[in-house]
């Protein structure tokens, strides 16, 4: 069992704005005021281009799928959201916070990866939730453990707990909730997806410790990760608001790892914090400013991971 692929999705966007459906409760997006709705797609679409070259240079296989102008879709750009790929052959689909996100879910995409020799055996569909008002976001919200079976979920109104349970009985993981918080306007408030504030590589945890405000749930968060063999290294909140918890470990040619991240994410890193990383893998990193700003998501968000089998 692998932790890390050398497959990813990802979606190319035609109408990347902020999407105000999601501002509510995704405190890291910004209006970008002097930019236009045109220019804000534009440059989206410069760095989304810029990210794939670069992720094609190392050797990464990248399924790249156009978004469609039929539906209203600006977060389209973030595909792990609304589905995991598995080795065996199952797909789960999600139930999306978000009306118009719901819209980003193609059967299309399946087609795609099967046409090139995936196989998609199962689709675990958890959507029917959305008419309860419950949601569970694809790795945003669960950071997966794939060689030791376990489901790191910071809970919010984007990630439910019985939802977290269903899935991790369906694809027999054990779940290991928390909540994770951040500081708005001098208040407390859920961070919205885990796989900003944590990111899970084979051999180490990058992870914001600060943000688990229950002394039990940390230490619990902590156990897990130590009894697996994860090396632990710590970010500040201060970090994960440059998207530092929001990175990807992958496989490149020759089988060779890197981490990938966003520029602003590593620019917020310490040469300790490099170094810790390094030791693991080569850091690849390419600048996102808009996607962040706008669509409050970074690396981690736009790569969605493929480890379904392939045909012989």
């Amino acid at each position: 069992m692998k932790q890390i692929t050398n497959t990813i999705l990802m979606i190319r966007p035609v109408s990347f704005r902020m999407n105000e459906q999601t501002a509510v409760n995704n405190y890291y997006q910004k209006v970008l005021d002097n930019l236009t709705p045109e220019t804000v797609q534009f440059k989206a679409l410069q760095e989304f281009d810029a990210f794939v070259e670069k992720l094609k240079d190392i050797g990464v296989t990248i399924v790249v799928i156009n978004d469609t102008k039929e539906t209203d879709t600006p977060d389209s750009i973030f595909p792990n959201n609304w589905v995991s790929f598995h080795k065996n052959g199952d797909v789960a689909v999600y139930p999306m916070f978000a009306e118009n996100r719901r819209l980003e879910r193609r059967e299309d995409v399946f087609e795609t990866l099967e046409t090139i020799g995936f196989i998609i055996d199962n689709i675990f569909d958890y959507t029917d939730a959305e008419e309860e008002g419950l949601f569970l976001e694809g790795t945003g919200s669960l950071v997966l453990d794939r060689v030791h079976k376990k489901a790191y979920c910071a809970l919010s109104p984007r990630a439910d707990e019985d939802l977290l349970i269903e899935f991790c009985e369906d694809f027999e993981y054990t779940p290991v909730p928390f909540t994770a918080f951040q500081t708005v306007n001098n208040k407390r408030l859920p961070i919205y997806h885990t796989n900003v504030m944590m990111c899970l590589g084979d051999s180490f945890s990058v992870i914001c410790l600060d943000s688990i405000d229950d002394k039990k749930e940390r230490k619990n968060v902590i156990k897990h990760l130590k009894e697996d063999g994860k090396e632990i290294i710590t970010i500040s909140e201060d970090q994960v608001t440059n998207f530092a918890g929001n990175m990807l470990q992958v496989l490149g040619a020759d089988n060779e790892k890197y981490i990938i991240m966003s520029t602003s994410a590593y620019k917020s890193l310490t040469s300790q914090q490099i170094q810790k990383l390094e030791k693991y893998s080569k850091i690849l990193h390419s600048s996102l400013d808009v996607i962040e700003a706008c669509g409050g998501g970074s690396a981690r968000c736009m790569m969605a991971e493929v480890f379904l089998p392939k045909e012989l």
